[in-house]
């Protein structure tokens, strides 16, 4: 697969890169695990990461270049996850970016069990409720198994949000772009992990307090 691209991508494939290294520096994704897509202006169709690429080691020139139809037109074979980021785009319109990483707190959460199924943290602190919002969880699937797909689009159906949680896996979120998409990341996991670390749990924010970070920010819950 030849490894040219327009040149209008650089700086996209750059900050896909940047994201990368810097939540494997971080331990916000090991191995092989997690992915990151973007969405290309005027129609041009996706950029997203190769298939067991480690997103500490990315390189712009290897970054699989997709049509709009998922066709691949450059780079290295795509992520097994591209179905479900397409699926996400055209379910999401604001949506940019894509990130999908196995973060350990937000896994662990999973594995002792969620708050709610629609909504797998409380209201914890204010920045979780404007940052992140609700983020409901979609029972297991193995990796790729395209009903996963399905259950995103429904949950997205029954409510606008910025992210989903796979049971088992870890979390999916979308934001307008890579940086954007990695600070709701960042927010989600520390959310999960303070609730992990505190017994006994935390009381959430009250009705009170909702509506006034929906009254001066515009937050909602």
């Amino acid at each position: 697969m030849s490894t040219s691209y327009p040149a209008s991508q650089t700086a996209l494939r750059q900050d896909i890169c940047h994201v990368g290294r810097s939540l494997f520096e971080r331990g916000l994704v090991h191995s092989t695990a997690g992915n990151i897509s973007v969405r290309l202006p005027d129609g041009e169709g996706y950029l997203i990461t190769p298939t067991d690429a480690c997103l500490g080691f990315l390189e712009p020139e290897r970054l699989a270049w997709v049509s709009l139809e998922g066709e691949q037109l450059g780079g290295d074979r795509a992520s097994k996850t591209l179905t479900l980021h397409r699926r996400i785009y055209a379910q999401a319109p604001e949506a940019g970016c894509v990130l999908h990483t196995h973060s350990t707190h937000l896994v662990a959460l999973t594995l002792q069990g969620v708050w709610r199924s629609d909504s797998i943290l409380p209201p914890l602190t204010p920045y979780q409720v404007m940052k992140v919002g609700r983020i409901p969880l979609v029972p297991y699937l193995r990796p790729g198994d395209p009903r996963m797909g399905d259950a995103v689009e429904a949950l997205l159906a029954q409510a606008p949000v910025r992210g989903v949680m796979h049971e088992r896996l870890g979390p999916t979120v979308w934001a307008a772009d890579p940086a954007a998409a990695m600070a709701l990341l960042e927010e989600l996991e520390e959310s999960a992990r303070l609730w992990l670390m505190i017994e006994p749990r935390p009381s959430p924010l009250s009705d009170e307090q909702l509506a006034e970070l929906q009254q001066v920010f515009g937050a909602h819950w």
